[in-house]
């Protein structure tokens, strides 16, 4: 599942019918498989929304290296 969710989320032009039936063959239904799914993408989705909105992570989060960086003002 989580070889799953690392390529959808860092090469999702490469999922293909197989990586689905890897997720059935360990047990998975469709429903569990589209669970699966939805989850990864919401968070692909929403961690790409606040960083291009410049949303500052949690208090108790450390940065990324990349977000030590001043972003611009959206103000």
């Amino acid at each position: 599942m989580l070889d799953y969710c690392v390529k959808l989320t860092t090469r999702p032009w490469e999922m293909r019918e197989d990586d689905v039936e890897t997720l059935r063959a360990h047990g998975l239904s469709d429903a569990d498989i589209l669970d699966i799914v939805q989850v990864a993408s919401f968070f692909n989705y929403i961690n790409r929304v606040a960083d291009a909105l410049g949303v500052d992570p949690e208090p108790f989060m450390e940065p990324w290296p990349w977000q030590e960086r001043a972003l611009p003002s959206l103000s």
